[in-house]
């Protein structure tokens, strides 16, 4: 006989494991409205593929940080459940273009990029929650990452590496037992694979949250 799911800790005591687990939950519960999730980052990923280092170098921070700043925005009203006007939506949307597109240009160094997300990430699901003006958003970002930093960069860490794992993994099935193209399966598996990471991203603004409480 299967044996009960051990019961999930509360948001301020979460381990990484248990967030990565929230979050995988949430998808299966929600699949068909967070596959939308998947859409952007696959979209990305083809065209990243496609273009001289020049170009990808380009749109990195322009057109690749709105796209997911709307993704990531989509993620934390399904996960928050949380319907902001359309004003806030819009003030969210800018403020998290601004916080993502520097990254591009950090992550040639790892651990800048890392420091930087991990410091700013939050301030999305902040102006998504919360009734506050950008800066003190930001600053509130910054609150929760040090509530407890460790959790926050190790939870962002383990989900991008879960979700390259799982995409590659999935992108080698398709290609390999299917005969689909290279770009293709890449594309599929992105679409299905990716949104774990903006869920559990967004779930990560409860957990701090909690800590700071």
């Amino acid at each position: 006989m299967a044996e009960p799911r051990p019961a999930a800790l509360p948001p301020a005591e979460r381990t990484i494991g248990q967030l990565v687990g929230e979050s995988v939950r949430f998808y299966s519960e929600h699949f068909w409205p967070c596959l939308w999730l998947g859409l952007a980052p696959a979209t990305l990923t083809v065209i990243s593929a496609n273009v001289s280092w020049v170009i990808a170098f380009i749109v990195s921070p322009t057109l690749f940080a709105a796209l997911l700043s709307a993704t990531y925005i989509y993620a934390s009203v399904l996960v928050l459940e949380n319907r902001p006007s359309r004003k806030r939506l819009v003030v969210a949307w800018l403020v998290g273009w601004l916080a993502l597109a520097p990254v591009p240009f950090l992550t040639l160094f790892i651990v800048p990029g890392l420091l930087w997300l991990a410091a700013f990430v939050l301030v999305v699901p902040v102006l998504v929650v919360e009734s506050v003006s950008p800066r003190v958003a930001v600053a509130r970002a910054w609150q929760l990452a040090r509530a407890d930093f460790l959790h926050q960069v190790g939870s962002l860490v383990t989900l991008a590496v879960v979700v390259l794992l799982s995409q590659g993994v999935l992108a080698f099935v398709l290609r390999g037992f299917g005969g689909t193209v290279v770009w293709v399966a890449y594309f599929l598996a992105s679409v299905v694979v990716s949104p774990l990471l903006f869920i559990g991203a967004a779930l990560l603004y409860v957990d701090q949250a909690a800590r700071v409480e």
